[in-house]
């Protein structure tokens, strides 16, 4: 069966397709949905349970581990990534096997509920109930902060409020959440010295103020023939009415208001949980996330229509800052990798232009627009993503897209200068060709198949490329093998022969000049094979000092700021020192915007970042500039002022990395053992040695420093005989500083806790511990609690525990502030390392190291499966073991070419370089494919050997070199793309190299392998 043959004899059919894949296309790639980033499964969930008033150490042993246990028996379970334990709080990240994709994980997220349900009965009093959080992968790419000079953080949530209502109901929006709201509460402080004076207990406080925020049942009665319900007005409608409740049972049996003993007002949780501020002012932040699989853009535009219906609603003075709107980034993404799209087109087409003609450049550049548009066709169908992987494919698959047509046009050019009618010599083409083609192109598929089966998030995150690849690929040889060679017959034309004569188009000097050339090589076979080989061996040397790294920077026009002061410091300390240097940030030139989140990372608005966990510790400012380009020039300045003016502080300025990563450094050293004093003791010898490299920055460790902690020592006897004990002694002490919840307010939608604590001058104070009273039931009065507390001692603890697969685990972080994390890792591990473990004990590198060690694993484990079929394929192509041997030697040459791309330009060897690296063996198969199916074929004419060998090399020298030279210069767009350099250079670098290495090992290696005697020989 001949494709071209049946394209000549249907060609209505044929004209048919073509009009159907360009419009198809073009309709296909505007209905298309667009994100910034791929869209990758997180699948972890966490399990946070509360266990208030536990130290850390308690809640490990008491609360996480149990869950662990639990949890540890799930068969989908990969790893208990990560434990916290917190004083009054347990954290632990659970992590799901790789194979468990989007529609899998929910069912997994129900057995781990049911197991973490499971085990509540056995967690202690006052512990849980726990909560799974199986959603906080959601990406809200839509980021806004409200801030309104003169309104209070109620005014502002109410309009959070209201805007998430109107929000919700927007096509293509999934989630709308706010942050950052500071949650109301009524705060009752008690006077200390009245109540002890009436006989009042908080007690008796807190048991009126909870029977009034009840809701009470109140029946219904028949009225007539309908049934009434009854529904007793609220008994306060403000809280300042509060101060009306009489309060009885005080000494001497008076009544009084709760006004005359108790202070009562409305305010703000302390301390908040976090704080959310946007440009130097105190806001809430709106998150609005998309559905999956939609279309980022077109919700982006639907909510910028109902914000602007919605203006006059808004409070005036009430402004909408932007943090990240991800619509106008993947706008501004798209179009820019369209341009180097159609940069890289041109490009092509100019090319072939100038080495084929114009006719022939023209003719196959629409052919690549064809193959192209008609991708869009068949990804669209797939459900694929404009983002930022899969246009970066299209761009590194353009060269490839017209290799098949280059051939095939080729070939017929030559049969028709020999005289072969146009029709002819198509089907001709087509006859010899189709197969070996189909071989090659699935060879060059077949080199990024690896990635497009790796199961872990950077093959997922990079899976677009293998799709995008399979399908243009494979539409370019259907292209190539019916549309081509009928539109080539059609419109292509030679110079007719003179006087009869057949002109051999390969009679030139400068095929004359590679043709002796090679024969020279094949000749002097064994000192051409040393040279090859001493490169080669070069070659490898030198990539050896290549710079590795996982994935390369970001180019969006933000970065982060990372603070960190001492473990255990107030919120409103953070805050304090954050203010201040937001100041400094915005007095900056080219910063557009500061977004600040203290307490907790902020929402995840972009699927690569990773927020750090709730630390009252930490704060982390979104700096946003004018052009990403400034970035570099303002990181230092930065990084220095926080050095200098807040020496307390860990301080970190560094920009997004593009792909999947984990939280914390670059670089990680883990230290697992039972004693959390020896855990301290290596982690620290090794933070040392951190901080002495002279690149290392943000040195710190997860547990932080040890905590104060002050511990009332309890008069066992004396508390007996008053009736007292810990819990009791405990309320009087949160009582006495932080509050107590004692019941709560209604107020419309809003449940506002009523808090019971003391006032300003007491609970600010810490040596009013002294003065705190207690009520003694024995007594029946208040008494002071140091008559049943006999000192105060102050003890260090650690208030962060974490673990890793149920053993205590400390990590030391550590980033590179100017090179690479790889090299900061490389000048320290040997000294690390070198550090003595005790018996028990033992170390682990986690970070970029770990990220980049999963994600090649995960791919060599995927590869072999496909080496081997590409093996076999070009066994049955030739059905010959020594041809197969001759290709795959050539394929380890591809190292040259790299090598000297990357050291000349200082770029790294990054996982997408490694991409790059895998699609050039893929290209190297395919040309040395070409050739050898070319020698086979003058052979089978009746051709001599070695005549057929230098033929071979001589008809196939133009094809194979234009094939290389429009896939290298088509990647000319993407060296100056942060994101794709590095595979580029890689590709380009390494194709072009090779291709002058095939042109003339293949040959060589070839005349070696079958012993074939030398030109002079024969001569």
């Amino acid at each position: 069966m001949n494709l071209a043959k049946i394209a000549f004899d249907h060609s209505v059919v044929t004209w048919m397709f073509i009009f159907l894949l360009v419009v198809g296309g073009l309709v296909s790639f505007s209905g298309m949905a667009r994100l910034e980033d791929p869209e990758f499964t997180i699948k972890d969930a966490v399990v946070v349970t509360p266990y208030p008033g536990a130290s850390a150490q308690e809640v490990e042993a008491e609360v996480t581990d149990r869950i662990e246990k639990a949890v540890q028996e799930m068969g989908q379970l990969k790893e208990i990534y990560e434990s916290t334990s917190y004083r009054g709080l347990s954290v632990i990240k659970f992590r799901m096997k790789d194979k468990y994709d989007l529609t899998k994980l929910p069912q997994v997220w129900d057995e781990l509920r049911r197991k973490v349900g499971d085990v509540q009965v056995e967690l202690p009093p006052g512990a849980g109930p726990s909560v799974v959080n199986d959603d906080f992968g959601d990406v809200y790419g839509i980021f806004a902060a409200l801030t309104g000079e003169g309104y209070t953080m109620a005014e502002l949530k109410d309009v959070a409020e209201m805007l998430r209502k109107e929000l919700s109901l927007v096509t293509g929006v999934s989630r709308v959440e706010f942050f950052g709201d500071q949650q109301e509460v009524i705060y009752v402080e008690p006077d200390r010295d009245r109540m002890a004076m009436l006989g009042i207990s908080s007690e008796m406080i807190a048991g009126e103020l909870r029977a009034r925020s009840l809701v009470s049942n109140s029946g219904n009665v028949v009225v007539g023939s309908e049934r009434v319900t009854l529904d007793p007005t609220a008994v306060f409608e403000t809280p300042e009415e509060f101060g009306k409740i009489v309060l009885s049972n005080t000494t001497g049996g008076s009544q009084i208001y709760l006004r005359d003993v108790a202070t009562i007002s409305r305010g703000y949780q302390e301390p908040p949980e976090f704080i959310q501020r946007f440009d130097g002012r105190a806001s809430v932040a709106l998150g609005i996330s998309t559905v999956q699989g939609g279309n980022v853009v077109v919700m982006g535009e639907a909510i910028k229509v109902r914000m602007a219906e919605l203006e006059e609603r808004m409070p005036i003075g009430v402004e909408i800052g932007i943090i990240a709107m991800q619509p106008d980034a993947v706008t501004a993404s798209i179009s820019g990798f369209l341009v180097s799209l159609g940069q890289a087109v041109v490009i092509v087409i100019v090319v072939l232009l100038i080495f084929m003609g114009l006719r022939t450049g023209l003719l196959i550049g629409f052919v690549l627009f064809l193959t192209i548009s008609g991708s869009f066709v068949f990804l669209s169908a797939q459900g694929v993503i404009l983002e930022r992987i899969s246009l970066g494919a299209l761009i590194i698959a353009l060269g490839m897209l017209v290799d098949n047509a280059i051939v095939v046009t080729d070939g017929m050019l030559i049969k028709m200068e020999k005289g072969t009618k146009a029709k002819q010599a198509a089907i001709e083409m087509v006859a010899q060709t189709a197969i070996p083609l189909l071989g090659a192109t699935a060879i060059a598929i077949l080199a990024f198949a690896a990635i497009g089966t790796s199961q872990d998030k950077t093959g997922e995150y990079t899976r677009s490329l293998y799709t995008v690849i399979l399908v243009s690929l494979s539409l370019s040889w259907v292209i190539a093998m019916t549309i081509t060679p009928m539109l080539a017959a059609k419109f292509l034309k030679v110079k007719p022969a003179k006087d009869g004569k057949v002109i051999d188009p390969y009679d030139t000097r400068f095929y004359h000049g590679y043709r002796s050339f090679l024969g020279g090589a094949i000749r002097m076979r064994w000192l051409t094979m040393g040279i090859v080989v001493v490169i080669f061996v070069v070659s490898v040397m030198g990539f050896g000092t290549i710079e590795g790294a996982f994935f390369p920077n970001s180019s969006r026009n933000q970065f982060l700021v990372e603070y960190w002061i001492p473990q255990g410091s107030d919120i409103r300390a953070t805050e304090t020192d954050v203010i201040e240097i937001e100041e400094h940030i915005l007095a900056m030139d080219g910063v557009a915007h500061v977004a600040t989140t203290v307490g907790k990372g902020a929402i995840r608005f972009l699927l690569t970042y990773n927020a750090e966990k709730s630390n009252n510790s930490y704060a982390v400012m979104l700096v946003e500039v004018d052009d990403y380009k400034q970035i570099d020039v303002l990181k230092p300045k930065i990084q220095e002022f926080m050095v200098a003016n807040f020496p307390q502080s860990i301080p970190t300025v560094k920009r997004f990395i593009n792909g999947p990563a984990e939280p914390g450094g670059a670089v990680q050293f883990k230290v697992i053992g039972p004693d959390p004093v020896v855990l301290r003791s290596v982690a620290d010898q090794a933070r040392a040695i951190f901080q002495a490299d002279f690149d290392a920055f943000g040195v710190r460790l997860d547990w932080g420093d040890r905590v104060p902690v002050v511990r009332p020592v309890i008069a066992t006897e004396q508390a007996n005989l008053a009736g007292l004990s810990r819990p009791e002694i405990a309320v009087a002490l949160q009582e006495g500083f932080l509050g107590k919840t004692i019941g709560v307010y209604r107020e419309g939608i809003e449940l506002m806790p009523i808090v019971m604590r003391a006032p300003a001058p007491d609970r600010l104070d810490m040596a009013s511990i002294h003065n705190l009273q207690i009520w003694s039931p024995t007594a029946g009065h208040m008494i002071p609690l140091t008559q049943v507390v006999t000192g105060f001692e102050t003890v260090w603890e650690d208030q962060v525990i974490a673990r890793n697969n149920r053993r205590r685990a400390i990590t030391v972080f550590a980033d590179a502030e100017f090179g690479l994390a790889t090299s900061l890792m490389s000048r320290t591990r040997p000294l690390i390392d070198a550090i003595e473990l005790p018996s028990g004990y033992e170390t682990a590198w986690w970070g970029e190291f770990k990220s980049t060690a999963e994600a090649q694993a995960s791919l060599g484990a995927a590869l072999p499966p496909f080496i081997l079929m590409m093996i076999i394929i070009v066994i049955m192509l030739f059905n010959s073991m020594k041809q197969t041997i001759v290709i795959w030697l050539v394929v380890p040459l591809g190292i040259v070419g790299v090598t000297v791309g990357l050291l000349s330009t200082g770029l790294p060897f990054n996982f997408l370089a490694l991409l790059g690296f895998l699609s050039l063996i893929g290209m190297m198969i395919k040309n040395a494919i070409v050739l050898i199916d070319e020698i086979n074929s003058q052979v089978a004419d009746g051709v001599e050997l070695l005549d057929a060998i230098l033929g071979a090399g001589v008809s196939r020298l133009r094809p194979v070199a234009m094939a290389a030279a429009t896939t290298v210069l088509g990647m000319a767009p993407l060296f100056t793309d942060p994101f794709f350099n590095a595979l580029a250079m890689t590709v380009a670098a390494g194709l072009t190299f090779a291709t002058v290495l095939t042109m003339v090992v293949v040959p060589v290696l070839y005349a070696l392998i079958f012993r074939v005697p030398s030109p002079r020989k024969q001569g």
